[in-house]
């Protein structure tokens, strides 16, 4: 398993097109798919943050995604397709609980600093997102198949 900034020092090309896929509405979004208690998927969108070298999530932590996160930490992060191409990112990994992080201090007020989106509440969970495979894949244009695929493991 690897952070974000391990993966970008092994496929920074692929790490740049990751990224500009998560943000490419500004603050970051994506889908987040964890394992429910019955091993079934649940997928929500997130707006994960890239900051200081780890892929981060904060999940309303009442909600039945971070106790899935708890209790089984193995996720898929996807993107939200770009409107002028069908063009999109894929994560799958185990997300860890940071304990460290807490609300008001300063690891916690970098992260809500790094990105437009509402996170860091004080009734939210952080989680560091460890990643095990990556997956890029670009179109030429809207419709038009294959598309060409990119594919990192840790």
């Amino acid at each position: 398993m690897a952070t974000w900034d391990e993966f970008a020092t092994a496929a920074p090309d692929l790490a740049v097109a990751g990224a500009r896929l998560l943000t490419q509405f500004g603050p970051g979004l994506a889908f987040l798919s964890t394992v429910r208690p019955d091993g079934g998927p649940r997928l929500h969108p997130i707006c994960p943050v890239i900051h200081d070298g780890d892929l981060w999530a904060f999940v309303i932590t009442a909600s039945p995604k971070c106790a899935d996160l708890r209790r089984d930490g193995r996720f898929a992060l996807h993107s939200f397709p770009p409107e002028e191409v069908d063009d999109e990112f894929a994560v799958r990994g185990t997300a860890h609980e940071a304990a460290d992080v807490r609300p008001g201090d300063p690891t916690w007020t970098a992260i809500q600093r790094a990105t437009s989106a509402a996170v860091g509440r004080p009734d939210e969970t952080p989680f560091r997102l460890g990643i095990d495979a990556v997956m890029l894949a670009t179109y030429e244009a809207r419709g038009v198949f294959p598309p060409a695929y990119s594919v990192w493991r840790a």
